[in-house]
């Protein structure tokens, strides 16, 4: 009879765990179609940056002048054309970013209106050597990345003096930005300072060339997640629940900006340029698909702990539940999965979790109650997968404690196990629980 009722709970096992395995199969297709649907939204993002303005990133401002040298070879007087830059000495930038969303069907893009003040001053010698020169032309160039961010209310005051923009920089290397045209009389000035108001949109990310011989950035917006980004990290920052705020300062001896920018401008080499940058990027720290992602790694471990249970009421109840019943049972938990990413599109991850396990328990409770007619362990079923669901939502939800969370619940669900099972006697329902049978021996007095 032992022999029977361990064959039988083998048997049972093996199908158990060939169930579990066959329920992963509809989990690797949700784990699928919510990368797809990340996908989507991603392609979507681009699409909606292709139709309004894409990140930002500035270059601004310098100055770019022609000038021609007349040379004599084997006496024929000849002209060259040159090209010299100047980087400001001082270069101040002060904005505010008012973030909002665009939607395209159910997907968004996360967009800013930065209002930016760029303020400074070139070196005044530079200019007057270059006035020396007779340049042939001479601009005020302000590269940024996608013009078309730029808004109505821009304007540029060199000295006090508004200057009407120009669109493009005339320059290959840097095509993208406004330029304005200098006559030569302002070289001669004491100084020329600079105001720039700038009015420019983009999404996600905003960056900025650290050019100025010294170069101060402070940067606020209405968004709580910021990710500093370029080679420079800010010098002092705070982030709240609704906002952040942060400052950066450089110079040229920690840029080595001049070479850069030169290898830029005249041999066309602007990777470092682009990377040597202090900026941010506004982003989501844990959005709902990779939220979704990171519920379906916990899908085995779910599948496994609801299902032991169910086995292990088998064995303290002798009741037999069928294989077809386990099926359901692991069916319910991966439908939940399905709900759950279906759900978040429309309604946010917070409140699709709560009615995808809200239905997942109450189908599962009901199912139970089915099965065992049992108020009691219906009851209990209840408040053990509410704290099971609660406890995988807040790993799902926290950033930085996600990992320490799950291996909590490993461990917890695994000491559980084994102190509810420690008593079960999986040789059979027959054999005494002192011992082996090779242990016992005869009470009766020796011969």
């Amino acid at each position: 009879m032992t022999q029977q009722i361990t064959e039988k709970t083998g048997i049972k096992l093996a199908i158990i765990a060939a169930i579990i395995l066959l329920l992963m199969i509809p989990i690797a297709m949700i784990t699928d179609l919510i990368d797809e649907r990340s996908a989507t939204e991603h392609t979507v993002q681009q699409e909606i940056a292709r139709s309004t303005s894409g990140t930002q990133s500035l270059i601004a401002p310098f100055i770019y002048a022609e000038y021609e040298v007349s040379t004599e070879v084997d006496g024929v007087h000849t002209r060259i054309k040159h090209q010299r830059t100047f980087l400001p000495k001082q270069l101040m930038v002060k904005g505010s970013l008012d973030t909002f969303e665009k939607y395209r069907s159910i997907y968004k893009a996360q967009l800013y209106r930065a209002d930016l003040a760029l303020t400074g001053h070139f070196d005044p010698k530079q200019l007057s050597d270059l006035a020396d020169l007779t340049p042939t032309r001479v601009a005020m160039v302000l590269g940024v990345s996608d013009i078309r961010g730029i808004g109505l209310n821009t304007q540029i005051s060199l000295n006090g003096q508004t200057h009407s923009l120009i669109p493009g920089t005339t320059l290959n290397s840097i095509e993208e930005g406004v330029h304005i045209a200098l006559p030569i009389t302002t070289l001669r000035d004491n100084a020329l300072a600079f105001d720039i108001q700038l009015d420019l949109q983009g999404m996600t990310s905003l960056s900025i060339a650290p050019l100025g011989a010294r170069t101060e950035v402070s940067l606020d917006a209405n968004w709580p997640h910021p990710s500093f980004q370029g080679e420079y990290l800010p010098v002092h920052s705070e982030i709240t629940d609704t906002h952040f705020s942060a400052s950066w300062q450089t110079s040229y001896f920690a840029t080595n900006m001049k070479e850069l920018f030169s290898r830029c401008i005249f041999k066309h080499q602007c990777e470092q340029l682009e990377a040597r940058n202090m900026g941010v990027r506004l982003v989501e720290p844990v959005d709902h698909y990779l939220k979704s992602h990171r519920a379906t790694n916990y899908a085995l471990l779910v599948i496994i702990l609801v299902i032991s249970s169910f086995f292990l009421l088998e064995l303290s109840k002798t009741k037999a539940i069928h294989p077809v019943q386990y099926g359901f049972v692991g069916l319910s938990l991966a439908v939940f999965y399905l709900l759950l990413i279906s759900l978040s599109e429309h309604l946010g991850f917070a409140w699709a979790y709560a009615l995808s396990a809200l239905a997942a328990i109450l189908l599962l409770v009901s199912y139970i109650w089915g099965i065992l007619q049992s108020a009691k362990l219906s009851a209990a079923y209840l408040i053990a997968l509410s704290a099971l669901y609660a406890m995988l939502y807040a790993m799902l939800s926290a950033e930085h404690y996600a990992l320490l969370l799950g291996s909590l619940l490993c461990f917890t669900v695994l000491a559980a196990v084994m102190l509810a099972t420690r008593h079960v006697n999986w040789y059979g329902t027959t054999q005494a629980a002192s011992g082996p049978p090779h242990a016992q021996h005869s009470n009766s007095p020796a011969q």
